[in-house]
């Protein structure tokens, strides 16, 4: 009868089917190319691209991010708690099985109303030792499908992490990079503030000499003042950026350590390639991915409920009132049952479970090809960024190099009579508003670079991680 049981047991096992639909990737209307051409570079995609701007302190600072930033940290714990889940559900594929013992001493009273008959024991002892084991026979893929929706899950919770590690570097990068640009700009301040400053001595002088008109030094102490007047929002501005940078580095915040020039770091590289590289190349796409997948498993978590639940259980041990007794065939105790549940009636319980699993299906759908799309719209806004702040600055180059001869020209011309001030005036300030305009754009275009390189996500995050893990061992 016992082998009669399991082999009507394994049958119904090797006959189990798995409910719900299996996933298939989505047809995804994606663009043939990019509106902007660019050439073919994904191998630097690949790489710490950030290198290219040739900064070692950068490369350090990223390097500090990587181990020390909050965020990234608690992605990582995330993982570590999503493997747990993940683990926790896998276990009910297997049986479970535990073991116990126990000790009893029992003493009835003898001074009850009833006592017990002359020679009736009021003292009793108990050993015994259990084996016991339980397992849900998974024949509609209930457990299967609640492992695979746990297992994308995390899936997807490792690729926000990776979103967390692009967006950091991303992120580091443009605070450092907007940071030099500050400097720089601070620096055409206080050089402006010291040239202006010489000339209104000499303008002092001149009128204290009876030279010049009191409009005129007047006029010349303004361009000084406004001049002055610029310094302090910049010197607040590099503050402040030092404090947001310093917390992407996981540090309360402070001074930055600084490299090369925001006129010396090196223009990376512009990266391209096919549009359908963005499916495996961006973490938050991929993670859109991965949460469908989780979606559309749990539509067969979900319909499984309509059908039987069987689980085997059983029991073995010993139990002795003697010690010495306990593993003797005469002290075995054991059971086996097969219980079985089949739902009747649920007043549409199940029916709705499995309308809202089909509906988050179809919401995650829907947020999956819209992460493709907004992946898409990224990389052509960056494309077009780059090219378009590239035309930008080379026309403002242009125009800082005429604007410093029309100032020379305009001193030139002043000094020997044939303008007035007014004329100078406007040259100094053209002058001074170009160089900030230029070093603006300059910071502009290489956090274009920077938002290009994140929008097309790449490989470097493979050695990103495995750097990581070396370091941890």
């Amino acid at each position: 009868m016992r082998n009669l049981v399991l082999a009507f047991m394994l049958a119904l096992l090797g006959a189990g089917c798995t409910l719900g639909p299996d996933y298939v990737r989505p047809n995804l209307d994606m663009p043939a190319a990019w509106r902007i051409e660019a050439g073919e570079a994904n191998n630097l995609a690949d790489t710490a691209w950030w290198g290219q701007f040739g900064d070692p302190v950068l490369s350090g600072l990223i390097d500090t991010a990587l181990r020390e930033n909050k965020d990234l940290l608690i992605a990582t714990a995330r993982i570590e708690e999503f493997e747990g889940r993940y683990g926790i559900v896998r276990a009910d594929l297997f049986p479970q099985v535990g073991a116990g013992a126990s000790y009893s001493r029992d003493q009835i009273t003898r001074e009850a109303e009833n006592k017990p008959a002359e020679g009736y024991a009021t003292l009793t002892e108990t050993y015994s030792t259990t084996l016991n084991a339980a397992w849900e026979i998974d024949l509609w893929g209930r457990i299967r499908r609640s492992t695979e929706a746990a297992r994308a899950q995390l899936l997807g919770t490792e690729e926000a992490r990776r979103g967390v590690i692009l967006s950091l570097v991303g992120n580091v990068a443009a605070a450092y990079v907007n940071l030099r640009g500050l400097d720089r700009q601070l620096e055409i301040a206080r050089n402006t503030v010291r040239s202006r400053e010489g000339s209104y001595r000499i303008f002092q002088e001149r009128y204290d000499g009876g030279i010049i008109s009191l409009l005129e030094l007047t006029q010349n102490k303004s361009q000084y003042e406004e001049a002055m007047a610029i310094i302090p929002p910049i010197e607040k501005a590099i503050a402040q950026q030092e404090n947001g940078l310093s917390v992407l580095l996981g540090r309360n915040p402070g001074p930055i350590p600084r490299g090369l020039p925001i006129e010396e770091l090196t223009l990376p590289a512009v990266v391209a390639g096919l549009p359908s590289d963005l499916l495996e190349r961006r973490p938050d796409v991929r993670q859109a991915e991965q949460a469908l997948v989780a979606a559309n498993a749990q539509i067969g978590v979900a319909k499984a409920a309509y059908f039987p639940a069987i689980s085997l259980t059983g029991l073995f041990g010993f139990a002795s009132a003697d010690l010495k007794d306990l593993f003797r065939d005469s002290a075995q105790a054991w059971s086996y049952s097969a219980p079985v549940t089949v739902p009747i009636f649920t007043a549409g319980r199940i029916a709705g479970n499995v309308k809202a699993a089909e509906a988050i299906q179809r919401q995650a759908l829907a947020g999956y090809r819209q992460a493709v799309q907004n992946a898409f719209r990224e990389v052509n806004d960056a494309l077009t960024d780059q090219q378009q702040t590239g035309r930008q600055l080379d026309a403002q180059d242009k125009q800082v190099a005429s604007l410093r001869q029309y100032d020379e020209v305009a001193r030139l011309r002043y000094d020997e009579g044939y303008t007035d001030f007014l004329t100078v005036l406007d040259a100094e300030r053209s002058l001074f508003n170009a160089e900030l305009s230029f070093t603006q754009t300059r910071v502009a275009l290489h956090r274009a670079m920077i938002g290009l390189y994140k929008a097309m996500g790449g490989g470097w995050m493979n050695t990103v991680e495995q750097s990581a893990a070396t370091r941890a061992q």
